[in-house]
This record gives C-alpha cells, sequence and structure tokens, in this order.
C-alpha cells in the first residue's frame, strides 16, 4: 500500500518537526520540486481559462470575518484572534472575503463580468490533533482557489467550465475514480438562515450537474455554510474519502459585502460568486499523487527528470558535460558517478527517473547517451543533444516517456 505519509518521507518529500507543531509539515528539496510544478501547472491551465491572478494577506481583522459569516458559523475551525494595535487580528480560514474586497476596491461593469480572480494561497484551519496526519489533514494550507463573480445568467456556464477544468487536471495527473456529490445543508445552526438562497443555489447545481452529464450523489450536513457546493471525491491509499477538488455557487458573501455591477440599464446589480478549486490545497493533491503514482511522478512533475549514469570514472568528463547540457536546458538532472555502486545498482536506485542517461566508452567518444526508461525499455545509443531535445520537448508537451 503506497501511504504517502510512510513513502513521502522514505523519498525525502516532506517531514514534520515537534517544533514546528502538528499539522505543520516543511516541504524537502523534492518534494518542493513537485509542489513547484504543480502550481505552475495550474496557473497556466487557469490562464489559458481567462483568470487573472492576486496575492492577499493571510490575516484580516475579525470584522472581515464577522461580515463574511466565518466568525458567527466556523470560529470552531479558526485559529483564536490576536492582539495588535489594540485590533483583534486573525489567520484566514478561508480565501473568499479577501477576494470580495479586492473585488469591491474597484467599479465593475457588466462589460467585465465574468471576472474569474485566482490565487495560491495560505490559509489556516485549527484541525483537531486526532485527524491531523502527512499532508492530507494539515493546519497551513496552500489552496488552489479562485472566485468568479458574474451575473446570474452566466453561473451555469461558469460552472460548468470550471468542472471541465477539473477533469482537464485530473486527467493530466492521472487521478481517476473520481465521484461527484453535491453537498447539501443539515440539520443544526451552523448554515447561514436564507431558505430561498438555498433552493435556488442548489436548484442551479443540480442542474450544472445534470447538463455536464455527470453522475452524483447528494449528502447533507457536506455544504459551506453559506451554500450548497459540488465537491469532487477521492479515495487515499486505505480506501478513505476526501474532497479533492470543488465548485460553489454563493449569493451570501456578494450580498454581505454589498458587492455591484453597473449593469446595461445603469443600475447597480448584485454578482453571484461562484467558488471553484481545481487541485484543491497542494498539500492534499501532493498526498495522493504519491499514492497515485507510488513515487513514480510522470516526468513533468517528477524532482529528478533524468539521471546521468557513467559506466565508468573514465567516462566521468562528459557525464557531467551531458549533465551541464540537461541542467542549462531547464531539465532537473542528477549525475550518478561509479562511486555509487556498479551500473545496475545505479540504475536500481534511480528506478523512479523516468530516464536515465547511460554513458560507456562508445557513447563518450560520439557524444551520444544510451537511454533506458524506467519502465525497462531501452532506446539505444544516440547523439547526446537529440536526446535531451526530445526530452525536453515530451516533458513540454507533458507526455510520459519516449517510444
Amino acid at each position: 500500500m503506497n501511504d504517502h505519509r510512510r513513502l513521502g518521507r522514505e523519498l525525502g518529500f516532506f517531514d514534520t518537526d515537534p517544533l514546528m507543531g502538528a499539522g505543520l509539515p516543511y516541504w524537502l528539496p523534492d518534494g518542493a520540486v513537485i509542489r513547484h510544478e504543480l502550481e505552475e501547472y495550474v496557473r497556466g491551465l487557469e490562464q489559458r481559462a481567462g483568470y487573472r491572478h492576486v496575492y492577499s494577506p493571510v490575516l484580516g481583522k475579525r470584522e472581515l470575518y464577522e461580515i463574511s459569516g466565518h466568525w458567527s458559523h466556523y470560529q470552531q475551525d479558526m485559529y483564536p484572534p490576536m492582539e495588535v494595535g489594540g485590533e483583534q487580528v486573525l489567520l484566514r480560514p478561508s480565501l473568499c472575503p479577501h477576494h470580495a474586497l479586492i473585488y469591491r476596491s474597484r467599479a465593475h461593469s457588466y462589460r467585465e463580468l465574468p471576472l474569474r480572480m485566482a490565487e495560491l494561497g495560505g490559509m489556516f484551519r485549527l484541525e483537531l490533533s486526532g485527524v491531523l496526519g502527512g499532508l492530507n489533514r494539515v493546519r497551513s494550507i496552500q489552496l488552489n482557489d479562485a472566485h468568479i463573480f458574474c451575473t446570474a445568467e452566466q453561473v451555469a456556464e461558469e460552472a460548468e467550465a470550471a468542472l471541465a477544468l477539473i477533469r482537464e487536471a485530473h486527467g493530466q495527473l492521472g487521478i481517476v475514480g473520481a465521484r461527484y456529490r453535491l453537498s447539501l445543508p443539515g440539520p443544526g445552526g451552523k448554515y447561514v438562515e436564507n431558505p430561498e438562497m438555498w433552493r435556488r443555489s442548489t436548484a442551479l447545481l443540480r442542474e450544472i450537474l445534470k447538463s455536464s452529464g455527470l453522475d452524483y450523489e447528494e449528502a447533507e450536513g457536506e455544504a459551506a455554510f453559506y451554500g450548497p457546493k459540488i465537491d469532487v471525491q477521492v479515495h487515499d491509499s486505505a480506501g478513505r474519502e476526501f474532497s479533492l477538488s470543488t465548485v460553489q455557487v454563493d449569493f451570501h458573501q456578494p450580498e454581505q459585502f454589498d458587492l455591484r455591477y453597473t449593469g446595461a440599464d445603469g443600475a447597480g446589480h448584485r454578482p453571484v460568486m461562484v467558488h471553484r478549486s481545481v487541485i484543491g490545497s497542494v498539500e492534499r493533491v501532493v498526498s495522493h499523487l504519491i499514492e497515485v503514482h507510488g513515487g513514480s511522478f510522470p516526468a513533468w512533475l517528477a524532482p529528478v527528470q533524468i539521471a546521468v549514469l557513467p559506466l565508468t570514472d573514465a567516462e566521468l568528463p562528459q557525464a557531467r558535460a551531458v549533465l551541464a547540457r540537461c541542467l542549462e536546458s531547464g531539465l532537473r538532472a542528477e549525475l550518478r558517478d561509479p562511486e555509487r555502486g556498479s551500473l545496475g545498482a545505479r540504475i536500481r536506485e534511480a528506478r523512479l527517473v523516468p530516464y536515465q542517461a547511460v554513458i560507456g566508452p562508445q557513447e563518450a567518444a560520439n557524444d551520444a547517451v544510451s537511454l533506458r526508461l524506467r519502465d525497462g525499455r531501452r532506446a539505444g545509443a544516440r547523439p547526446a543533444e537529440q536526446v535531451l531535445a526530445e526530452i525536453r520537448e515530451r516533458i513540454s508537451r507533458r507526455e510520459e516517456c519516449l517510444g
């Protein structure tokens, strides 16, 4: 079983320290590479879909979360306030209030909508110590978040496009077996009291799921406090289900923050806020990908993309030259020299590396490499520059391995 808590530590992706605190993992260099590549991937995906990226602070005044409703409905999951200059300041539990303020800071016309605002931002949840573990349940979260401010007539199209973006990303990342859940409110006082708002947003999400052709299940008690949501559910290596991606329709916060746009009639109108996350938190998606791939990541995501393996010390100068060309061209490469053992031992050591460039006497003499793939296939000796160019091209297209 590929339990990411064990495998991620063994492979040197992340770890924890009691002095940093429970639920606060740190990223080691190889894990930081994976995180960076995921962040760059999702930023590019969002940019091509018309999103604009922002940065916002991880702190906010208590008043901000009183307006949004987090203080009254979500306080038990928030860190306690800090007294700063006579004011109470909190670590944010969510990015949406900050994005509402960014929207509100400028006047908007209907011609600008939909306005798609995205951020890979930090937030903090006071998770109970008993549920913390690895990267899946943490207290410091880097969230792939976005909020679409649109007219009521645009909601369905925007939510359907968000679901399509989620499916595209999951396919690229090798995430399979996901199911869709319509998360609805349950009994109790944790939800905003506005029956008409709930009826309207729930009906919209049902229609969106239907028009997208997606099978789904309904689950009471799983909604956000301000509205229902579509959750994309996956399973970890132990069969436990968790939410990875989400799409939400929110009529509550635009009302709370008095968000407006000027319509074609010249009057002020209230936008709708569509929340969506394509890959969820970086921590959670990496935990899942470690288990899905067993550490054997697609070449574009792998911490080391090519291992350079000289047969003997005599080929070290050529191996170092090939390594330098790899690094200069943007490939993540490492030299595995003969001091680390026999060629067979070094190949086994590099079993998770997508490409292995073996350099013997003949290759060194002809500026060539014999390429091995981690599945055991061999491409034979070819000019080094040609091989590296093909690898770069395939990685740029996020294709797995050379044929």
